[in-house]
């Protein structure tokens, strides 16, 4: 039996209509606190015990596997007046739910949402056209939290992308050499790896310390303002804060402290 976790992690981060309370629960589950509401994504009673925690106004279900459609967690959750937002798969799982598909855009609760394709491209656990990442619009700031998927094309498209969380769970999601090659692609102003199982997180660090001396200048062209402090490793355009969980110690970040690794892009953009 999966023991749960007692506390939870939790992270601001500053938008212009207010402040967006990140809460990451375990594996693929978190959820915001955002002018008000309640937003829960892909509860899982594995992570947590769902009945001690806020009810929601929108969860989001990325797709139909157990540890992303958890009707027991769901339960703890959903009031009369929650809205459940989730794929067609999911659909003929669990009821009253509102459908999103790849490319939908909507708005809930004045927060516009778009569905972005989460699959696989290389290995076959998630098919092409059944599984939803969400960007979600909070004020002037987007966040993009990518499901169960490696880096796909539509991924490395993206645009204005704030935050980001990456799954890094192998065999089933990226590796950390994709996640990597994601988050230089669409260069997202704060980076979480998340859903990442039994990965070496660390690994993450490594690739990005092995970056060509040529990549770097590229970087440093670009102009920044470098910072510096005993847990990160710092180059002029690529700050990488080793924190949380217990497996690097206590982070000193001062953009995003306290959920797996933080590449916080911030500083250059």
């Amino acid at each position: 039996m999966r023991i749960v976790k007692e506390s939870l992690e939790e992270d601001i981060i500053s938008t212009s209509a207010g402040d967006l309370k990140i809460t990451f629960v375990g594996h693929g589950s978190l959820f915001f606190i955002f002018d008000g509401k309640v937003i829960h994504i892909d509860p899982s009673s594995r992570e947590a015990d769902y009945s001690k925690l806020p009810k929601a106004d929108l969860i989001f279900i990325t797709h139909e596997h157990s540890d992303h459609l958890d009707t027991a967690a769901l339960s703890h959750i959903q009031t009369d007046t929650s809205t459940l937002i989730y794929t067609e798969t999911c659909a003929s799982r669990v009821s009253g739910g509102t459908i999103m598909r790849n490319r939908d855009i909507n708005t809930f609760d004045g927060i516009e949402v778009e569905a972005v394709p989460a699959y696989n491209i290389i290995k076959s656990y998630h098919p092409k056209g059944i599984g939803n990442g969400y960007i979600f619009t909070f004020g002037d700031k987007r966040v993009y939290v990518a499901g169960d998927t490696e880096n796909t094309p539509e991924m490395k498209a993206l645009k204005d992308i704030d935050v980001a969380f990456l799954p890094m769970n192998l065999p089933y999601t990226m590796t950390p050499e994709m996640v990597a090659d994601a988050a230089l692609s669409f260069n997202p102003k704060i980076l979480y790896p998340y859903h990442y199982g039994s990965t070496n997180t660390s690994e993450l660090i490594d690739i990005f310390d092995s970056l060509t001396m040529d990549a770097k200048e590229a970087y440093t062209d670009a102009g920044s303002t470098t910072v510096s402090d005993d847990n990160n490793m710092v180059y002029s355009q690529i700050i990488i804060s080793q924190g949380a969980f217990n497996e690097f110690g206590s982070s000193k970040a001062t953009l995003g402290s306290n959920i797996g690794l933080i590449i916080p892009l911030r500083i250059y953009t």
